[in-house]
């Protein structure tokens, strides 16, 4: 029976914020299966949470990346040129908006705090593919992840759903550019997960029951899932994908107006 094979393999992971993070269930696999990682933290208040979890994997390259510091993007992928001389996949999670913006309505949303919500949760991942290109001058894959709120109006997602619409557009328009040099680009859908980040959305437990309701599968997803199919993209087996956006949810975009 064959295995997803990633040894000798470089791939950089970034947004783990603590255990329950997608990113962190993602770095677990790619590193059982043989990958050498780097990983960020965001500050130095995140770091005594994430440190620990680097060390699991034993990663060479650890450094701070908070995307709204100017530098901090650069110097990892600087550090990266240096340690390994090239890089195969990357994994970017990186999501934010100031809690105004993400409670408020979008209505009210202002340009500074758009602005700054697109730049974190958008452009890092749009910045992060413009630093890896020669890096991975024999192909590679770049990783996003997104959320229904993208799609389909999410009641409390507020300003995320645009600028997370704007990342998945993203995706398509850098797989473009990039598909000349095999350098393939996805983003994954993820379903509602308890995460830290899931945390600052109101009514989120509304959420995960509406999920359990409505998706085929009738439950919510776990994180391991999500994680499992980032290290299918990061892999061979999946060569041929680029440009699309993954949905793990339990088949819960698929559903609309159902009547029973």
């Amino acid at each position: 029976m064959e295995i997803v094979d990633l040894r000798g393999r470089k791939g950089l992971v970034v947004g783990i914020a603590n255990e329950h993070s997608l990113a962190w269930a993602a770095a677990q696999h790619f590193r059982s299966a043989g990958a050498e990682l780097a990983v960020t933290y965001r500050n130095d208040k995140a770091r005594p949470y994430v440190e620990p979890l680097a060390r699991t994997v034993e990663a060479p390259i650890f450094l701070p990346c908070n995307v709204a510091t100017a530098g901090q993007i650069e110097a990892v992928f600087a550090t990266i040129k240096d340690t390994w001389g090239r890089l195969d996949f990357l994994f970017h999670a990186v999501a934010w908006a100031r809690k105004d913006a993400l409670l408020g309505r979008l209505t009210d949303c202002s340009a500074e705090r758009f602005a700054e919500s697109m730049l974190v949760s958008c452009h890092s991942f749009i910045r992060m593919a413009q630093l890896a290109e020669p890096l991975m001058d024999k192909g590679g894959s770049l990783m996003t992840l997104s959320f229904y709120g993208a799609e389909k109006v999410v009641d409390h997602y507020n300003v995320m759903g645009p600028v997370k619409a704007a990342l998945e557009a993203s995706v398509r328009y850098l797989a473009h550019e990039l598909g000349p040099k095999r350098i393939r680009v996805n983003a994954i859908s993820a379903g509602a997960v308890a995460t830290r980040a899931a945390s600052g959305i109101e009514h989120f437990d509304e959420l995960l029951n509406e999920t359990a309701r409505k998706a085929p599968l009738r439950r919510t997803v776990e994180s391991d899932e999500v994680g499992r199919t980032a290290l299918l993209i990061a892999s061979d087996y999946t060569t041929a994908i680029t440009g699309e956006v993954l949905h793990v949810d339990g088949g819960f975009h698929i559903e609309g107006m159902v009547f029973h």
